[in-house]
């Protein structure tokens, strides 16, 4: 949707967008979160508890290939809820285009791409839920 013109675009159009977005970015989220969980469990065994794998979501190797999606969640969330500082069209398209950034795979990507592709063949769910993602980008 963003083109070298921004003038073409309006702030509206891209928060719209981004709004549409959240939430079933939320729930692509939390399906690669629920698929690693069953890839980690595999090698290292079985998690505890949810506390626990919160902790290793937040601090293991393993799931940090996903904190980037993790962290644009909550900083568009910070964004949208901040009265005092209202987003501007050029952060509004910041946080569009990091978005389409953090749905790419790519087999040949040494980090998140490659974690990414490998997620959306091993699991129908996390695939569903991408195509939905990347149709509401796709504006």
């Amino acid at each position: 949707m963003a083109t070298d013109d921004s003038l073409d675009i309006s702030l509206d159009e891209v928060l719209k967008q981004l709004r549409d977005v959240r939430l079933p970015l939320l729930r692509l989220h939390k399906a690669l979160l629920d698929s690693e969980r069953l890839v980690y469990e595999q090698q290292y065994g079985t998690i505890a508890s949810n506390m626990e794998f919160f902790r290793l979501v937040l601090e293991h190797e393993h799931f940090q290939w996903l904190r980037p999606m993790s962290q644009w969640i909550a900083n568009f969330d910070d964004a949208l809820a901040a009265k005092h500082k209202p987003m501007t069209l050029a952060t509004a398209i910041a946080f569009q285009n990091s978005v389409k950034q953090l749905v790419q795979s790519s087999p040949l990507d040494p980090t998140h791409g490659r974690k990414y592709y490998e997620a959306l063949e091993r699991d129908a769910r996390v695939a569903k839920m991408h195509v939905e993602v990347s149709a509401l980008l796709q504006g």
